[in-house]
């Protein structure tokens, strides 16, 4: 018989006194050591025939926390449901009494999931701003893919600038020593491009075919290689070659690099493109106005063990951004203290959670689940950032339960915010695109 007590509400934490009664323990015992029993063979018995006084005396320990760590879970999962309760959190057991001939005691303590009151989402007004391709946007991005078609053609007697390919020979030193990595042979890059530090392309602009030049010059305090950051060289250089640039005209050919039958379709296609570009920005910007609406109803109580969980991960990653940041300085105004900092980022993880406890009741009220082929998707979507390695990535990230539900947690987010979109009272607006693309127009709406 298993007795369980509430002894403590206050507000989402509950405490109870759970009493297991000893003969419901030791009939447990005795049937597993009765089991055990049937199967273990010990020197001198034969199979099934092991005294279980023996038995008891070798595993009766082992045994009996076995069953302490079950009648545990069903204690507990007798306390939740008897009160219709769901734990937030890990719940917290303390055992106060567990002895042979004395039963169990144990004293459990949980932080339940608040109930959420359903939310009328046709109450809830956003706008949500649309922009169309402009000829002036269709034609730069044809123009960015013509000149990503780029070849260099040698040019006699050429004056290098900027844009041009330059090919040399260049060996650098050190205090007269060549260093790892300072110098190549036929190596070509083009001036501008940032192939180089500024230093070394400025001196190069000029040049032609046959010139021989000394650059004398210091790599910058911020430059990646470590032993370089700072240092003086000199880089004796021989140009070999100065090409200048031949982009493809915005025409039919340029089409055909591309894969299609003419300038038409590669309009259309870079038109659809751009298109496919604004909606995903527009539902972006939608999804976070909603989001914020759906902030201001998280009007329950948010238990304390998630939003501690949540911002434990966010100060976590960004202290590990810290670490890897080679940049700084770069806040407005003066420098929040460490204090100020985590009630900013407390605030944030408490947004969050309630965000979360909301979306998940939404999508549980109304069946709104996440298929397999979803999350397979999803899983194959990342895979390809590793080209090569895409089945081995995707056979890892199945074999985790944790990095599958990071999957189906933002799948599901995106599923129950359509849901909501359908209901709510979305307004729409024709807008430029720059002023879709202007993130600062919804931190002004959000101040205001």
């Amino acid at each position: 018989m298993i007795e369980v007590t509430q002894t403590s509400a206050e507000g989402l934490k509950r405490e109870f006194k759970v009493v297991v009664d000893n003969t419901m323990i030791e009939e447990r015992v005795g049937a597993k050591l009765g089991e055990l029993a049937g199967r273990i063979s010990l020197p001198g018995f034969r199979p099934g025939k092991v005294p279980l006084s023996l038995l008891k005396k070798r595993y009766g320990d082992a045994v009996r926390g076995e069953v302490l760590e079950e009648t545990v879970s069903e204690g507990t999962q007798r306390a939740l449901s008897d009160q219709g309760l769901r734990a937030a959190v890990r719940p917290e057991i303390e055992i106060t009494k567990f002895e042979e001939g004395g039963g169990l005691e144990y004293t459990l303590s949980i932080e339940a999931f608040p109930e959420i009151e359903p939310v009328d989402f046709s109450s809830i007004a956003v706008e949500q701003l649309r922009a169309q391709p402009t000829e002036e946007r269709i034609q730069s991005h044809l123009e960015w893919m013509a000149k990503a078609q780029t070849t260099y053609e040698t040019e006699e007697n050429r004056e290098a600038r900027s844009g041009d390919a330059v090919v040399i020979d260049f060996v650098g030193r050190r205090d007269g020593v060549e260093f790892e990595g300072g110098s190549a042979q036929d190596f070509q890059f083009v001036l501008g491009s940032g192939a180089f530090i500024p230093e070394f392309d400025d001196r190069l602009v000029g040049v032609t075919a046959g010139r021989h030049l000394d650059i004398d010059m210091t790599f910058p305090d911020t430059y990646p290689v470590e032993e370089l950051a700072g240092q003086h060289a000199v880089f004796e250089i021989d140009v070999k070659e100065v090409k200048r640039p031949e982009a493809p005209a915005v025409d039919d050919e340029l089409a055909a690099k591309m894969g299609v039958e003419n300038l038409e379709e590669l309009r259309k296609a870079v038109s659809d493109q751009i298109r496919s570009d604004y909606d995903r920005v527009s539902r972006e910007r939608v999804k976070r106005k909603l989001l914020d609406a759906l902030a201001e109803r998280c009007d329950f109580e948010i238990p304390r063990g998630l939003v501690d969980d949540e911002f434990e991960e966010i100060w976590k990653r960004l202290g590990e951004e810290h670490k890897t940041s080679d940049e700084g300085g770069d806040e407005e105004g003066p420098p929040k203290s460490e204090e100020e900092a985590k009630e900013e980022y407390r605030a944030i993880a408490e947004r969050r959670v309630g965000l979360g406890l909301l979306l998940s009741d939404v999508g549980r009220r109304n069946n709104i689940e996440v298929q397999q082929d979803e999350i397979d998707r999803a899983m194959a979507e990342y895979a390809r950032q590793f080209p090569g390695r895409e089945r081995e990535v995707v056979r890892e990230l199945r074999d985790d339960p944790r990095v599958i539900a990071r999957f189906r947690g933002p799948i599901l987010e995106d599923k129950v915010v359509d849901f909501i979109l359908e209901m709510a009272d979305v307004g729409e607006r024709e807008v430029t695109p720059d002023e879709l693309l202007d993130e600062r127009g919804d931190d002004e709406e959000s101040s205001s």
